[in-house]
């Protein structure tokens, strides 16, 4: 081979390297950006939380939306879940004649995990993408843009009202997927595997300490200001009209999901190691 051909490889190796490193670097550097602007983004929604008007009207509106909408849903899901739960852990602890033991280990699995989990995935399906299809479409439709021209926030006015009432009403769903999962729980030892009903009660006392109830309510806590933030922020980042919408719905709820499922990793990890 020449030195002209050799040539000609190493440039065109090097071309074609500095072009994948360019391409992944830029990702990289993209996703950094964005996540930054996400955090000012948050800290302008904290701000006008204690910076008036304080629209009450529209925060209680939110929560009946949220809220009381979302009740029926989060009831059946529960008894439904806590049931199958039931039934599972059941099934392995027959083995070992400890049947009494269901009521306390879904209380806890539900209580650490699987309520708040579910809880926000089901509210993320119901609100949080009926809050990104509403912004994005006064986005696209410059109501937005009319809002801002009249001096009105669109953070202050179409944001903060949203969050709170998230932060507000998600743990308290939360707690109630708890409860009724118990429920769930109950009726499967009792009607499959004929758990004496003192037996499950006193198990669930002992073993499931108030801690337990507290960090599942903290998790939803935090995944609820994730859930509502970005939920808005893709509604008033959208464009291109009703594709636009439907992209920005899509997109938000893969968003929410994917960044609860990895805020879930970061919190069960601390709850662990740290204590």
């Amino acid at each position: 081979m020449s030195e002209a051909s050799k040539s000609l490889s190493q440039s065109k190796s090097k071309s074609i390297a500095s072009i994948l490193v360019g391409g992944v670097g830029g990702k990289v550097a993209s996703k950094i950006s964005e996540l930054g602007s996400y955090f000012l983004y948050l800290k302008e929604i904290a701000v006008w939380t204690f910076r008036p008007p304080f629209r009450m009207s529209l925060l209680v509106q939110q929560l009946e939306f949220i809220g009381n909408q979302s009740l029926n849903i989060i009831i059946i899901s529960a008894l439904s879940v806590g049931a199958a739960f039931g039934l599972q852990i059941g099934g392995i602890f027959a083995v070992f004649g400890a049947e009494s033991m269901l009521g306390a280990a879904t209380a806890k699995s539900l209580c650490q995990e699987m309520a708040p989990l579910v809880t926000l995935i089901l509210v993320t399906g119901r609100a949080g993408s009926s809050m990104t299809a509403e912004l994005a479409t006064m986005k696209v439709n410059e109501q937005v843009d009319a809002m801002e021209a009249m001096a009105v926030d669109p953070i202050s006015y179409l944001v903060v009202p949203r969050v709170l009432s998230s932060m507000m009403i998600i743990p308290l769903l939360t707690g109630i997927f708890i409860f009724v999962g118990v429920i769930g729980a109950y009726i499967s030892g009792v009607l499959f595997y004929q758990v004496d009903e003192g037996l499950f009660l006193s198990k669930l006392k002992i073993l499931v300490a108030p801690i337990d109830l507290w960090r599942g309510l903290l998790k939803s806590f935090a995944f609820s200001i994730v859930m509502s933030s970005l939920c808005c922020r893709y509604g008033l980042n959208a464009s291109g009209g009703a594709k636009g919408v439907g992209k920005a719905t899509t997109n938000s709820v893969v968003a929410v999901i994917l960044a609860v499922l990895g805020l879930d990793v970061i919190f069960t990890y601390f709850q662990i190691v740290v204590g």
